[in-house]
């Protein structure tokens, strides 16, 4: 974790944590590194910044103040307008681009936008980039042993260019509908776009592979993404499914990086049935490489059950995508996620797409041509409690004998009908305590009993 950038970058409210000016020195830093790493190869040619945003308000600010950094320091600046997060990603990579920003805060609010940043195979950005931007904006950048907190204006024929790039966003649209394995002809799909991202690339590829869609949030105000509305709010597509009789419904979050869904009873589904469905349809076809799931220390132990009886290994990683994807890399895994509905399918993108995802849905609902509710029924979700306690100091509380021995206990008497997971939260002043059994009394009563213990050792903010 950086000093600005988290595991999903630089966010925070727009002109309060996160200001233009700031923006700009991103913009500024970017340009001139990247130009510099392509001189020092002996290429002469402006580096090459693919842009995109999301519907908020301040995401027009926001890019124009990168791109005047950007092309200040001598690079060209290529502009996607309103797309999703894994399109930016995918142009990055396909149209060999130097590195690429979308500009989001993913689920927050309105008021709040992010920046987060793309290298050149679509991924996120390495540590070591990010923390050179980070002294840049800090005003303390080391070049070649000197501390700097300027650098050299492009001028005359150097300055960048700025290009429309409308053209990218398309061909994201047409890789997306190429990946349609089946015709959607006879479904009725309800897709819940948040107002944000996927307003105007959901309906369109859908529509395309012969889907009849049933469509809400998707009239972008600047002020309404997220607001009652896509992955955060599902209780909307839930309605919209029941109502219509819908085959399945999709939501999305404010970039469409990630996708929940609804089973044509109106049950929700999260990330942890998406990794269900599709690694058992993998696994039936000979598909899943290497017989493992990554996912996150979050997943619902029901879901490794259900793993263990369908002959699937699986894989832990910290919370964040970035840790999923970082894992699947390194052991060439093509499947992996979170509960939240990031799910990563290395062989199509190199981050969690949203509509892909609910393509890959429809891909097994066509070819098992059985509700989604059915195809689900083997995965019984434990009955989850978390639980965040406001602590003096994360170590200290996490590190104290009695806590741990509580811990241990309440593990030991479980067992193997369930878990608990006591963490640190990467970004808060947090300790989770999260407990998993068959009823949600058994949860209450096993958090509680931790978080007493918590308590009477002198660890939680009064």
């Amino acid at each position: 974790m950086g000093r600005y950038f988290g595991t999903d970058g630089f966010r925070g409210e727009a002109n309060v944590t996160l200001t233009a000016s700031q923006a700009y020195k991103v913009g500024r830093f970017l340009g001139y590194y990247f130009g510099e790493l392509k001189r020092k190869r002996g290429d002469t040619s402006p580096a090459k910044i693919v842009i995109g945003k999301d519907t908020r308000l301040s995401s027009y600010m926001f890019e124009y103040t990168l791109v005047a950094g950007v092309t200040a320091s001598g690079a060209d600046a290529y502009l996607l307008h309103v797309t999703t997060t894994p399109s930016v990603s995918y142009i990055a990579r396909v149209d060999s681009f130097d590195c690429g920003i979308m500009i989001s805060a993913s689920h927050n609010p309105f008021y709040d936008n992010g920046i987060k940043l793309i290298n050149g195979n679509g991924e996120k950005m390495d540590e070591e980039t990010i923390a050179l931007v980070e002294d840049y904006i800090d005003g303390k950048l080391d070049l070649a042993g000197q501390v700097c907190s300027s650098l050299p204006y492009a001028t005359r024929d150097k300055i960048g260019k700025t290009h429309d790039y409308a053209s990218g966003r398309n061909r994201y649209i047409a890789y997306l509908i190429s990946l349609g394995m089946y015709s959607f002809k006879g479904m009725r799909v309800g897709l819940d776009c948040a107002n944000g991202s996927a307003w105007n690339i959901a309906k369109s590829v859908f529509e395309a592979l012969g889907a009849t869609t049933y469509v809400i949030n998707a009239e972008p105000n600047g002020m309404n993404i997220n607001e009652k509305a896509g992955s955060t709010h599902i209780e909307g597509l839930q309605k919209l499914v029941k109502e219509q009789k819908l085959d399945v419904g999709f939501a999305y979050d404010g970039d469409a990086d990630r996708c929940l869904c609804v089973d044509e009873k109106g049950n929700v589904v999260t990330g942890d049935h998406i990794l269900y469905l599709y690694g058992c349809y993998m696994k039936q076809r000979g598909k899943l490489v290497t017989n493992t799931v990554v996912t996150t220390v979050m997943s619902n132990f029901g879901l490794y059950k259900a793993f263990d009886e369908a002959g699937i290994d699986y894989a832990k990683t910290a919370v964040g995508d970035k840790y999923v994807y970082e894992y699947m890399q390194k052991n060439g895994s093509r499947i992996g996620g979170e509960q939240s509905g990031h799910i990563i399918f290395s062989k199509y993108a190199s981050t969690g797409d949203g509509i892909l995802t609910s393509l890959k849905i429809m891909e097994v609902l066509m070819a098992k041509k059985q509700p989604l509710s059915k195809l689900l029924e083997p995965l019984k979700i434990y009955p989850q409690v978390l639980v965040n306690v406001n602590v003096k100091d994360k170590a200290a509380a996490l590190g104290d004998p009695d806590v741990q021995a509580a811990v241990e206990s309440a593990k030991a008497a479980l067992g193997n009908e369930g878990r608990i997971l006591v963490r640190e939260s990467g970004t808060e002043p947090l300790i989770r305590v999260m407990a998993e059994a068959e009823s949600d009394r058994k949860c209450n009563k096993i958090v509680k009993t931790i978080v007493a213990v918590i308590r009477e050792k002198g660890h939680v903010v009064s």
